[in-house]
């Protein structure tokens, strides 16, 4: 028998077992808990709380780690593919040369999307945001891509799918909004030339691929590719466990990415520097607004729910911004302003004290402002990024011997017994 915790309730001694997990970290097996004593866990937020157990990503918020199927981010962001990444969490490990060959050849053939979508485009109104056509166009995508045969063709086809169609549909959906031609994938393009392409060209101003631009939408993708079990990952994995479709369980992701406290912080911030700009704002009073605890005002692109420390994703990005910014001669005024916030931010002994360090939300909206892309797509750009991840994610828990329909308890605080009064006796 492994190791086991004692609690004692009441008077009464239980026993529950201790999970151990492969880099150590420990929790209470309270499967029982409930049958033995008729009591349940209150964890607001489930921070507290182990929804699975995962073999795709590792994270340490106290150290800033971050691996995917054990390898470190870091060595992902220098010398892997986007591709290449997401066959590693798809499939757990990496491709040798002639599977990711034929992973390639396999996006290219899936790349393109039935004709009869766009009129489901055509129909959204100009003001629609990127993210709700997007969620409604991958469950939509359902409809035009029938299940297939088997069990694993449907798995394996479906997912290369979704991994070569919600690029070429986010394309679509901008090419749309702006009234503008919709651009197909080319055959000779990879995977991020292809959409920067489907993005950018236009009949009047070619699109020209320039690969430092390339790497920079590549590492920003890799970066984003799983992050463990956040909001819009447990939404994906709650949806899959009714056993619905993948359609379904990655669209219900994309609309949890959304909101501005998860996918939507790039945007937030971008949004944020703009204001401060155009006001002239001082950033010495955004840092005490930030610290004052009865202002509504919250610094976005700064701290984390699990990192408690600097995000090893931020570093990253923020070399890349660096560097890509360079390269394309830019000189961003936001950036500028980036720089002075994390700089004074860094020296004030609350945000040290609060781990209140700067997050990849803080430096990628500058990049990808930097590449071209409008502030409404960044969020988009996050989804096609964490589509690997929710993939692998879902693949995942169908696997699981322990997987159960997620069902959480609740403690009910509202009224008690309260009979049925007819209407014309009530007061």
């Amino acid at each position: 028998m492994g190791e086991s915790v004692r609690i004692e309730i009441e008077g009464k001694t239980y026993e529950l077992p201790l999970i151990i997990g492969s880099e150590g970290e420990k929790a209470i097996d309270i499967n029982e808990l409930r049958k033995k004593t008729g009591l349940i866990t209150y964890d607001p937020g489930f921070g507290n709380t182990g929804s699975c157990k995962s073999a795709i990503t590792f994270m340490d918020g106290e150290k800033g780690i971050l691996r995917y199927r054990g390898i470190p981010i870091e060595e992902l962001a220098e010398y892997s593919t986007f591709k290449e990444t997401a066959y590693l969490l798809i499939n757990g490990r990496l491709p040798n040369r002639a599977e990711l060959n034929q992973f390639s050849v396999l996006l290219n053939d899936h790349s393109l999307v039935h004709e009869d979508m766009q009129l489901f485009y055509q129909n959204f109104p100009r003001a629609s945001h990127p993210m709700g056509i997007l969620s409604s166009m991958v469950n939509a995508t359902r409809s035009f891509y029938p299940e297939l045969q088997t069990a694993e063709e449907e798995i394996n086809i479906t997912v290369t799918r979704l991994l070569a169609k919600v690029r070429t549909m986010a394309a679509m959906s901008y090419k749309i909004s702006r009234g503008h031609k919709v651009v197909y994938p080319r055959s000779d393009l990879a995977y991020c030339a292809n959409f920067l392409n489907m993005m950018f060209d236009s009949p009047v101003k070619p699109y020209v691929i320039d690969e430092d631009v390339v790497r920079a939408l590549e590492v920003f993708w890799i970066l984003h590719a799983d992050h463990e079990q956040n909001c819009s990952t447990s939404a994906v994995r709650v949806v899959g466990s009714g056993k619905v479709n993948l359609y379904a369980a990655i669209s219900a992701g994309i609309a949890a990415l959304w909101g501005p406290l998860h996918g939507g912080a790039n945007q937030a911030v971008i949004e944020m520097l703009t204001d401060v700009h155009a006001s002239g704002y001082k950033v010495s009073r955004l840092i005490e607004r930030a610290k004052e605890k009865q202002d509504p005002f919250r610094m976005m692109g700064f701290g984390h729910r699990v990192y408690k420390t600097y995000d090893p994703r931020a570093k990253i990005i923020k070399g890349m911004c660096h560097k890509l910014l360079n390269k394309l001669h830019m000189k961003d005024p936001l950036l500028d302003l980036a720089m002075e916030l994390e700089e004074i931010a860094m020296r004030d002994d609350f945000f040290k004290e609060n781990n209140l360090y700067p997050n990849v939300d803080f430096y990628s909206g500058i990049v990808l402002r930097a590449i071209g892309f409008p502030s409404n797509m960044f969020t988009v750009l996050f989804a096609i990024g964490r589509l690997p991840g929710w993939i692998a994610q879902w693949k995942e828990s169908l696997d699981d011997p322990d997987w159960r329909l997620s069902r959480p308890r609740q403690i009910y605080i509202g009224s008690v017994l309260n009979h049925y009064v007819p209407v014309d006796k009530r007061k």
